[in-house]
């Protein structure tokens, strides 16, 4: 770190001097001085000369800042801010290791399509269990593309402390279990003899877990070897042990089974069965904002998520619930009104919800943005 930036932070530079450092024009290295303005950036008196001369300042060099690990962790992160992302650089970003995953993870739950793309053609997303998860709960997600991050998911190697597994909570004791299940006697009992189903169908869950085609099981197809299918595999291999379970015992499994099992159970026929899986202490804030953005869950999910007090307080299960369509429209109001005001804005010309909700949301951003302006 150069002396200069030291003494910009130090507020030991003459404001003559921070005007020239705001538009650029001091005698440093590009990457200090990339550095400096984004630390003007916080300046009342200079910042917004700071944020338009990075704004125009050259690709080239923006782009080796953005590729360089040695870079502050400050500037990477004031980079990847959408307000201030440039689509030319955010490729090297995502690569860059310095970037935090946690960053990106929370980048891809909320992203526009063309960050979207980007993510899905970087290779360090497609190895990022966190970032996918969060990606898939993105409400401007395709079919197939939905169905492709989760074949990537289940084809991702489960090493023995993934990010995700120390994620989660504790195994649920015994004494817990068994008061879900007294709780629920009845429900239990109403169920059991019932075929067992997944709202949305084998057949979907199947295909969401196939694997991503490569260049290499092409290739190996083209010469006559079979493509790879341990993911499809291991996808029917679960719901295979799931079917094979009474409701009480898929109770069970839900609140003390792994991220795959919760990922069929929270789609479970047997309204008491998802209730379990969102009372098991092991399911991690990722897993539940993705269940907030899923589509083929019962409503029970949906009006859970919103009252437990662990979720309510997750600003993306909220926002997701807002997001999708499939929420209960007096639901989704309530969830309007916790928006920030650029999702506020975005879901009043989302066309996807309903009217009702489209109208709530653009009348609190009206409110908030005459609010902001007084």
């Amino acid at each position: 770190m150069g002396r200069m930036v030291d003494m910009i932070r130090q507020s030991a530079v003459p404001p003559n001097m921070l005007r020239a450092a705001a538009k650029g024009a001091l005698s440093v290295a590009p990457a200090e001085m990339v550095e400096i303005l984004v630390v003007l950036t916080q300046n009342a008196v200079f910042g917004e000369q700071a944020r338009l001369t990075l704004a125009s300042w050259d690709e080239k060099a923006c782009l080796a800042v953005a590729s360089d690990p040695e870079t502050p962790r400050e500037v990477l992160e004031y980079m990847v801010e959408p307000r201030n992302r440039r689509p030319s650089i955010f490729g090297a970003l995502l690569e860059n290791p310095s970037v935090p995953e946690a960053q990106l993870a929370e980048l891809a739950a909320t992203a526009g399509r063309e960050v979207i793309e980007q993510m899905l053609g970087s290779s360090r997303v497609l190895k990022s269990r966190s970032i996918l998860q969060a990606l898939a709960s993105n409400h401007e997600l395709r079919e197939a593309e939905t169905a492709r991050i989760h074949g990537v998911l289940a084809g991702l190697p489960a090493g023995p402390q993934t990010t995700e597994q120390l994620a989660e909570g504790p195994e649920p004791s015994p004494e817990m279990i068994n008061a879900f299940l007294t709780e629920h006697a009845a429900e239990i009992a109403a169920e059991e003899g019932k075929p067992f189903h997944v709202i949305g169908g084998i057949e979907e869950t199947l295909v969401a877990e196939a694997p991503v085609p490569t260049s290499e099981n092409r290739a190996g197809s083209a010469a006559g070897a079979a493509p790879a299918k341990e993911p499809a595999k291991k996808a029917k291999s679960v719901l295979q042990k799931i079917a094979a379970l009474s409701v009480g015992e898929r109770v069970q499994l839900a609140m003390k089974g792994n991220k795959d099992e919760r990922f069929l159970l929270i789609r479970d026929g047997a309204r008491v069965v998802p209730q379990a899986v969102l009372e098991s202490p092991k399911l991690t804030d990722t897993e539940a904002e993705m269940f907030a953005g899923m589509k083929n869950v019962q409503e029970v999910v949906f009006r859970s998520l919103s009252s437990k007090r662990k979720f309510a307080k997750n600003y993306r299960v909220q926002r997701n619930l807002a997001f999708n369509p499939k929420v209960p429209i007096d639901l989704a109001i309530n969830m309007v009104n916790n928006l920030l005001l650029s999702d506020l804005k975005h879901l009043s010309i989302n066309k996807e919800v309903a009217e009702t909700v489209r109208k709530a949301a653009l009348r609190l951003f009206v409110q908030k943005s005459d609010t902001r302006t007084k």
